[in-house]
Protein backbone atom coordinates (compact mmCIF):
# COMPACT_ATOMS: atom_id res chain seq x y z
CA UNK A 1 0.00 0.00 0.00
CA UNK A 2 3.05 2.35 0.11
CA UNK A 3 2.66 3.47 -3.50
CA UNK A 4 -0.99 4.45 -3.03
CA UNK A 5 -0.08 6.19 0.25
CA UNK A 6 2.62 8.22 -1.50
CA UNK A 7 0.14 9.35 -4.14
CA UNK A 8 -2.41 10.21 -1.49
CA UNK A 9 0.22 12.16 0.48
CA UNK A 10 1.26 14.09 -2.60
CA UNK A 11 -2.32 14.94 -3.55
CA UNK A 12 -3.13 16.00 0.00
CA UNK A 13 -0.14 18.36 0.06
CA UNK A 14 -1.08 19.64 -3.38
CA UNK A 15 -4.46 20.57 -1.98
CA UNK A 16 -3.26 22.02 1.34
CA UNK A 17 0.19 23.26 0.20
CA UNK A 18 1.51 22.53 3.70
CA UNK A 19 0.73 20.32 6.70
CA UNK A 20 2.32 19.18 9.92
CA UNK A 21 3.74 15.67 10.03
CA UNK A 22 1.56 14.73 13.00
CA UNK A 23 -1.57 15.76 11.06
CA UNK A 24 -0.56 13.62 8.08
CA UNK A 25 0.30 10.69 10.33
CA UNK A 26 -3.16 10.83 11.88
CA UNK A 27 -4.81 11.21 8.48
CA UNK A 28 -3.09 8.17 6.96
CA UNK A 29 -2.96 6.14 10.19
CA UNK A 30 0.83 5.74 10.17
CA UNK A 31 3.65 6.94 12.41
CA UNK A 32 5.31 10.36 12.09
CA UNK A 33 8.54 8.56 11.18
CA UNK A 34 6.72 6.86 8.29
CA UNK A 35 5.47 10.26 7.07
CA UNK A 36 9.03 11.60 6.96
CA UNK A 37 10.21 8.47 5.12
CA UNK A 38 7.42 9.01 2.56
CA UNK A 39 8.43 12.66 2.19
CA UNK A 40 12.02 11.59 1.54
CA UNK A 41 10.81 9.12 -1.10
CA UNK A 42 8.82 11.86 -2.85
CA UNK A 43 11.79 14.21 -2.71
CA UNK A 44 13.98 11.51 -4.25
CA UNK A 45 11.41 11.20 -7.05
CA UNK A 46 11.76 14.91 -7.85
CA UNK A 47 8.79 16.36 -5.98
CA UNK A 48 9.72 19.84 -4.66
CA UNK A 49 8.96 19.25 -0.98
CA UNK A 50 10.79 20.65 2.02
CA UNK A 51 10.35 20.52 5.78
CA UNK A 52 10.54 23.40 8.28
CA UNK A 53 11.13 22.76 11.99
CA UNK A 54 9.42 24.56 14.82
CA UNK A 55 5.88 25.30 15.92
CA UNK A 56 5.01 27.13 12.68
CA UNK A 57 6.86 24.65 10.51
CA UNK A 58 5.69 21.60 8.65
CA UNK A 59 5.95 19.87 5.31
CA UNK A 60 5.53 22.21 2.36
CA UNK A 61 5.08 21.86 -1.38
CA UNK A 62 6.57 24.45 -3.75
CA UNK A 63 3.93 27.03 -4.61
CA UNK A 64 2.54 26.56 -8.11
CA UNK A 65 3.85 23.02 -8.57
CA UNK A 66 1.16 20.49 -9.54
CA UNK A 67 1.06 16.87 -10.61
CA UNK A 68 -0.21 16.05 -14.08
CA UNK A 69 -3.59 14.61 -13.16
CA UNK A 70 -6.85 14.62 -15.08
CA UNK A 71 -9.37 16.78 -13.21
CA UNK A 72 -12.97 15.84 -12.53
CA UNK A 73 -16.06 17.93 -13.10
CA UNK A 74 -18.04 19.43 -10.27
CA UNK A 75 -20.82 16.89 -10.78
CA UNK A 76 -18.35 13.99 -10.62
CA UNK A 77 -16.79 15.36 -7.47
CA UNK A 78 -20.22 15.83 -5.91
CA UNK A 79 -21.15 12.24 -6.75
CA UNK A 80 -17.97 10.90 -5.16
CA UNK A 81 -18.33 12.90 -1.96
CA UNK A 82 -22.11 12.54 -1.54
CA UNK A 83 -22.47 8.97 -2.78
CA UNK A 84 -19.59 7.26 -1.06
CA UNK A 85 -20.44 4.91 1.80
CA UNK A 86 -17.38 5.17 4.08
CA UNK A 87 -18.54 2.52 6.55
CA UNK A 88 -19.13 -0.01 3.78
CA UNK A 89 -15.74 0.70 2.19
CA UNK A 90 -14.07 0.44 5.58
CA UNK A 91 -15.64 -2.99 6.11
CA UNK A 92 -14.11 -4.05 2.80
CA UNK A 93 -10.72 -2.63 3.73
CA UNK A 94 -11.01 0.14 1.12
CA UNK A 95 -11.10 3.13 3.44
CA UNK A 96 -7.66 4.31 2.30
CA UNK A 97 -8.74 3.97 -1.33
CA UNK A 98 -11.67 6.29 -0.68
CA UNK A 99 -9.34 8.73 1.04
CA UNK A 100 -7.00 8.70 -1.96
CA UNK A 101 -9.88 9.23 -4.38
CA UNK A 102 -11.23 12.17 -2.42
CA UNK A 103 -7.76 13.68 -2.17
CA UNK A 104 -7.40 13.44 -5.95
CA UNK A 105 -10.74 15.14 -6.45
CA UNK A 106 -9.88 18.07 -4.20
CA UNK A 107 -6.37 18.39 -5.59
CA UNK A 108 -7.41 18.58 -9.23
CA UNK A 109 -10.54 20.74 -9.02
CA UNK A 110 -10.55 24.50 -9.51
CA UNK A 111 -11.14 26.35 -6.25
CA UNK A 112 -14.88 27.09 -6.79
CA UNK A 113 -15.66 23.43 -7.52
CA UNK A 114 -13.37 22.34 -4.70
CA UNK A 115 -15.42 24.41 -2.28
CA UNK A 116 -18.61 22.91 -3.70
CA UNK A 117 -17.33 19.36 -3.16
CA UNK A 118 -16.42 20.16 0.45
CA UNK A 119 -19.82 21.75 1.00
CA UNK A 120 -21.64 18.67 -0.30
CA UNK A 121 -19.56 16.39 1.90
CA UNK A 122 -20.52 18.51 4.92
CA UNK A 123 -24.25 18.59 4.10
CA UNK A 124 -25.08 15.10 2.79
CA UNK A 125 -24.39 11.82 4.55
CA UNK A 126 -25.47 8.30 3.61
CA UNK A 127 -26.67 6.17 6.53
CA UNK A 128 -28.23 3.15 4.83
CA UNK A 129 -29.43 0.97 7.74
CA UNK A 130 -32.72 1.73 9.42
CA UNK A 131 -33.14 2.91 12.99
CA UNK A 132 -32.36 0.39 15.75
CA UNK A 133 -30.44 -1.72 13.24
CA UNK A 134 -27.40 -3.47 14.63
CA UNK A 135 -24.78 -4.53 12.15
CA UNK A 136 -24.22 -8.26 11.73
CA UNK A 137 -21.00 -9.93 12.75
CA UNK A 138 -19.17 -10.55 9.46
CA UNK A 139 -15.94 -12.41 10.25
CA UNK A 140 -15.66 -13.73 6.69
CA UNK A 141 -16.41 -10.56 4.72
CA UNK A 142 -12.76 -9.85 3.89
CA UNK A 143 -12.12 -13.43 2.75
CA UNK A 144 -15.15 -13.32 0.48
CA UNK A 145 -14.19 -9.88 -0.84
CA UNK A 146 -10.69 -11.10 -1.72
CA UNK A 147 -12.19 -14.06 -3.57
CA UNK A 148 -14.45 -11.64 -5.50
CA UNK A 149 -11.46 -9.49 -6.50
CA UNK A 150 -9.24 -12.43 -7.41
CA UNK A 151 -12.02 -14.50 -9.06
CA UNK A 152 -11.21 -17.55 -6.96
CA UNK A 153 -13.58 -20.29 -5.92
CA UNK A 154 -14.37 -20.66 -2.25
CA UNK A 155 -16.01 -23.37 -0.19
CA UNK A 156 -18.40 -21.99 2.41
CA UNK A 157 -20.43 -23.40 5.25
CA UNK A 158 -23.86 -21.72 5.17
CA UNK A 159 -26.48 -21.70 7.94
CA UNK A 160 -30.08 -22.33 6.86
CA UNK A 161 -33.32 -22.87 8.77
CA UNK A 162 -33.05 -26.64 8.26
CA UNK A 163 -29.38 -26.90 9.16
CA UNK A 164 -25.96 -26.14 7.73
CA UNK A 165 -24.86 -26.83 4.16
CA UNK A 166 -21.52 -26.83 2.38
CA UNK A 167 -21.26 -25.07 -0.99
CA UNK A 168 -18.53 -24.49 -3.56
CA UNK A 169 -19.10 -21.00 -4.97
CA UNK A 170 -17.76 -18.72 -7.68
CA UNK A 171 -18.23 -15.26 -6.10
CA UNK A 172 -19.42 -12.71 -8.67
CA UNK A 173 -20.02 -9.72 -6.40
CA UNK A 174 -21.12 -8.23 -3.09
CA UNK A 175 -24.27 -6.19 -2.46
CA UNK A 176 -25.01 -4.00 0.56
CA UNK A 177 -28.79 -3.73 0.98
CA UNK A 178 -30.19 -1.71 3.90
CA UNK A 179 -27.09 -2.41 5.98
CA UNK A 180 -27.01 -6.15 5.20
CA UNK A 181 -24.27 -7.71 3.05
CA UNK A 182 -25.16 -10.31 0.41
CA UNK A 183 -22.95 -12.44 -1.82
CA UNK A 184 -24.01 -13.08 -5.41
CA UNK A 185 -22.28 -16.24 -6.59
CA UNK A 186 -22.53 -19.00 -9.15
CA UNK A 187 -22.98 -22.52 -7.83
CA UNK A 188 -21.02 -24.72 -10.28
CA UNK A 189 -22.82 -27.93 -9.27
CA UNK A 190 -26.21 -26.37 -10.07
CA UNK A 191 -24.99 -24.04 -12.85
CA UNK A 192 -27.05 -21.26 -11.25
CA UNK A 193 -26.38 -17.81 -9.82
CA UNK A 194 -27.77 -17.41 -6.30
CA UNK A 195 -27.75 -14.97 -3.38
CA UNK A 196 -26.29 -15.71 0.07
CA UNK A 197 -26.56 -13.54 3.18
CA UNK A 198 -23.03 -13.09 4.49
CA UNK A 199 -24.17 -13.04 8.11
CA UNK A 200 -25.12 -16.71 7.70
CA UNK A 201 -21.73 -17.80 6.36
CA UNK A 202 -20.11 -19.67 9.24
CA UNK A 203 -16.89 -20.81 7.56
CA UNK A 204 -14.86 -20.07 4.44
CA UNK A 205 -12.19 -22.26 2.84
CA UNK A 206 -10.26 -20.28 0.19
CA UNK A 207 -9.61 -22.28 -2.94
CA UNK A 208 -6.69 -22.03 -5.30
CA UNK A 209 -8.76 -22.49 -8.44
CA UNK A 210 -9.70 -19.39 -10.39
CA UNK A 211 -12.78 -19.01 -12.58
CA UNK A 212 -13.79 -16.88 -15.55
CA UNK A 213 -16.42 -14.31 -14.62
CA UNK A 214 -18.82 -13.88 -17.57
CA UNK A 215 -18.11 -10.57 -19.30
CA UNK A 216 -21.82 -10.02 -19.89
CA UNK A 217 -22.76 -10.40 -16.21
CA UNK A 218 -23.84 -7.03 -14.75
CA UNK A 219 -24.19 -7.15 -10.97
CA UNK A 220 -26.56 -4.18 -10.61
CA UNK A 221 -28.87 -5.42 -13.36
CA UNK A 222 -28.90 -8.97 -12.01
CA UNK A 223 -29.66 -7.76 -8.50
CA UNK A 224 -32.55 -5.57 -9.68
CA UNK A 225 -34.09 -8.44 -11.65
CA UNK A 226 -33.59 -10.88 -8.78
CA UNK A 227 -35.16 -8.48 -6.26
CA UNK A 228 -38.18 -7.92 -8.52
CA UNK A 229 -38.59 -11.67 -8.99
CA UNK A 230 -38.40 -12.20 -5.22
CA UNK A 231 -41.10 -9.57 -4.66
CA UNK A 232 -43.38 -11.35 -7.10
CA UNK A 233 -42.94 -14.70 -5.35
CA UNK A 234 -44.27 -13.14 -2.14
CA UNK A 235 -47.65 -12.38 -3.70
CA UNK A 236 -49.83 -15.48 -3.28
CA UNK A 237 -53.28 -14.24 -2.21
CA UNK A 238 -55.79 -11.49 -2.92
CA UNK A 239 -58.08 -9.53 -0.65
CA UNK A 240 -60.93 -7.12 -1.36
CA UNK A 241 -61.18 -3.90 0.58
CA UNK A 242 -63.27 -0.78 0.83
CA UNK A 243 -61.09 2.23 1.65
CA UNK A 244 -61.61 5.92 2.31
CA UNK A 245 -59.85 8.59 0.22
CA UNK A 246 -57.30 8.98 3.01
CA UNK A 247 -56.85 5.21 3.25
CA UNK A 248 -56.32 4.94 -0.50
CA UNK A 249 -53.52 7.49 -0.33
CA UNK A 250 -51.86 5.58 2.52
CA UNK A 251 -52.35 2.13 0.98
CA UNK A 252 -49.09 2.06 -1.05
CA UNK A 253 -47.11 2.78 2.12
CA UNK A 254 -48.48 -0.17 4.12
CA UNK A 255 -48.34 -2.81 1.35
CA UNK A 256 -44.56 -2.97 1.16
CA UNK A 257 -44.23 -6.11 -1.02
CA UNK A 258 -44.24 -5.28 -4.73
CA UNK A 259 -45.94 -1.93 -4.19
CA UNK A 260 -46.20 -1.15 -7.89
CA UNK A 261 -48.11 -4.37 -8.50
CA UNK A 262 -50.00 -4.69 -5.20
CA UNK A 263 -53.13 -2.74 -6.16
CA UNK A 264 -54.70 -4.90 -8.87
CA UNK A 265 -57.96 -3.05 -9.29
CA UNK A 266 -59.61 0.10 -7.94
CA UNK A 267 -63.33 0.67 -8.39
CA UNK A 268 -65.03 4.05 -8.80
CA UNK A 269 -65.59 6.06 -5.58
CA UNK A 270 -69.03 6.17 -4.01
CA UNK A 271 -70.84 9.27 -2.74
CA UNK A 272 -68.51 9.46 0.27
CA UNK A 273 -65.36 8.94 -1.81
CA UNK A 274 -64.82 5.36 -0.64
CA UNK A 275 -63.88 2.81 -3.30
CA UNK A 276 -63.36 -0.93 -3.57
CA UNK A 277 -59.82 -2.20 -4.04
CA UNK A 278 -58.50 -5.63 -4.98
CA UNK A 279 -55.11 -6.09 -3.35
CA UNK A 280 -52.37 -8.67 -3.95
CA UNK A 281 -50.83 -9.83 -0.65
CA UNK A 282 -48.41 -12.42 0.64
CA UNK A 283 -51.09 -14.03 2.82
CA UNK A 284 -54.20 -13.02 4.80
CA UNK A 285 -52.11 -13.10 7.99
CA UNK A 286 -49.57 -10.67 6.51
CA UNK A 287 -52.42 -8.55 5.12
CA UNK A 288 -53.86 -8.24 8.64
CA UNK A 289 -50.65 -6.72 10.03
CA UNK A 290 -50.25 -4.46 6.98
CA UNK A 291 -53.81 -3.14 6.94
CA UNK A 292 -54.26 -2.54 10.67
CA UNK A 293 -52.43 0.84 10.50
CA UNK A 294 -55.24 2.09 8.24
CA UNK A 295 -57.65 1.73 11.16
CA UNK A 296 -61.12 3.11 10.46
CA UNK A 297 -60.13 4.06 6.90
CA UNK A 298 -60.50 0.48 5.66
CA UNK A 299 -63.24 -2.16 5.59
CA UNK A 300 -62.34 -5.78 4.78
CA UNK A 301 -64.79 -7.30 2.27
CA UNK A 302 -63.10 -10.63 1.59
CA UNK A 303 -61.97 -13.15 2.62
CA UNK A 304 -64.40 -13.52 5.49
CA UNK A 305 -61.77 -14.92 7.88
CA UNK A 306 -59.61 -11.81 7.44
CA UNK A 307 -62.66 -9.60 8.03
CA UNK A 308 -63.45 -11.47 11.26
CA UNK A 309 -59.83 -11.25 12.50
CA UNK A 310 -59.67 -7.54 11.68
CA UNK A 311 -62.93 -6.96 13.58
CA UNK A 312 -61.66 -8.97 16.54
CA UNK A 313 -58.50 -6.89 16.79
CA UNK A 314 -60.56 -3.70 16.56
CA UNK A 315 -62.92 -4.90 19.29
CA UNK A 316 -59.99 -5.80 21.55
CA UNK A 317 -58.45 -2.35 21.06
CA UNK A 318 -61.80 -0.67 21.80
CA UNK A 319 -62.34 -2.76 24.94
CA UNK A 320 -58.84 -2.14 26.26
CA UNK A 321 -59.16 1.61 25.78
CA UNK A 322 -62.80 2.01 26.87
Amino acid sequence: MKASRLVSLLLTLQQRRSARAAELAQLFEVSVRTVYRDVAALQAAGVPLWTEPGRAGGIRLLEGWRTRLDGLTGAEAAALFAGAAPAALAELGLGSVLLAAQAKVLATLPEPLRDRARTIAQRFHLDAPGWFHRGEELPHLMSIAEAVWEQRRVTVRYRRADGSVRRVLEPYGLVLKAGVWYLVARVPDADAVRTYRLGRVTAVEPGGETFARPAEFQLAQWWAASAASFDRTLIRDRVRLRVSPHGLRRLPFVTDAARDEAVLHTGPPDDQGWCEVELAVESPRVALTQLLPLGADVEILAPEQLRAEFAAVGAAIAARNA
